[in-house]
């Protein structure tokens, strides 16, 4: 007697409804119905509005700041263990909090870590994400987690702008692991940037490792918050003779003015994805859906077949 699998049901946390919704119609099936309650004073709760009970569930939802985002996603899983669903898989394109990955100072927390307990705590017995700002982030979970890459998005993109002369770049020292990863697919040389901080999101020094005059750079990295990593990278590099300085970042925070100094920087274009919502009409911003990565690695996982094709890197 044959058995059919049942299919999952996908749910989308508010943050990430039109991701959510562009994720299902890739999947094929509809954006389950959630509703959100509110009370006056900012509290609120989620309920889903059909059986989830004995299911495999999706539950997507970037946790960028601020913390409300991170609380429904956690309110979301609890919901769904408390419904009796069979799997509930946290579809998470952002991981946020992931920059307080250690210790680097005395009495600070390790928030990347927190969050994990309270992910495994809420009720997720599995997590999706790309693109982790460290990649032993992964470790802090006891559950199975599958980490995505943006270059299966950004390679293709770049091989086809069919730029001669190119060469990779790293806004700092710790995404130089990354970024020969990208000049390795490329074939193409890499430059390093030496920054120093006086404090966070503020540059003090920054130079160059390696030569651009005449290169095509594309700097890469995994988010671009303020802005000003990659705008004074930009502009350094056009200095130092570079031909034209591209950026890929799979996660576009954008804080700030970020847009504003993208805008006035050498920066001549910011390719990055969906995973966090984006508004802006900047003719220097280029965005790239996630969308059919996790639709397909979604079907993978529910069927039990191989991810192991979408790590290029």
């Amino acid at each position: 007697m044959s058995y059919t699998v049942p299919e999952p049901k996908i749910f989308a946390c508010t943050q990430s409804r039109a991701l959510g919704e562009a994720i299902a119609k890739s999947y094929g099936a509809e954006l389950g119905k959630v509703i959100i309650s509110r009370y006056s004073d900012g509290e609120f709760q989620p309920s889903y509005e059909e059986s989830i009970r004995g299911a495999r569930i999706f539950v997507i939802g970037s946790t960028h700041p601020g913390p409300e985002n991170l609380m429904e996603m956690l309110l979301m899983l609890d919901a769904a263990k408390r419904a009796s669903a069979r799997h509930i898989t946290a579809v998470m394109p952002y991981f946020g909090w992931a920059r307080q990955d250690r210790k680097d100072k005395p009495r600070v927390p390790i928030a990347s870590k927190l969050v994990a307990k309270m992910l495994e705590a809420a009720g997720a017995t599995r997590i999706i994400t790309m693109d982790l700002h460290a990649d032993q982030i992964q470790g802090f979970f006891e559950k199975p987690v599958d980490h995505l890459y943006g270059s299966t998005l950004f390679l293709p993109y770049v091989e086809q702008l069919k730029l001669d002369n190119l060469t990779i770049a790293s806004p700092d020292m710790g995404g130089s692991k990354r970024a020969y990863a990208y000049s390795k697919a490329l074939r193409s040389d890499v430059v390093i940037c030496y920054k120093q901080r006086s404090k966070a999101n503020q540059i003090s020094h920054m130079e160059l490792i390696g030569e651009v005059e005449g290169k095509n750079v594309v700097l890469v990295d995994d988010m671009v918050d303020t802005a000003g990593t990659l705008t004074r990278a930009a502009d350094l590099m056009i200095e130092r003779g570079a031909l034209s300085v591209r950026a890929i970042t799979t996660h576009g925070l954008l804080s700030g003015n970020a847009i504003e100094k993208i805008e006035n920087s050498k920066l001549e274009q910011l390719i990055i994805t969906d995973s966090i919502p984006v508004d802006t009409t900047s003719e220097k911003i280029k965005v790239l859906s996630c969308a059919d990565l996790f639709a397909d690695v979604m079907h993978r996982v529910h069927h039990n077949t191989s991810i192991s094709s979408k790590f290029i890197l």
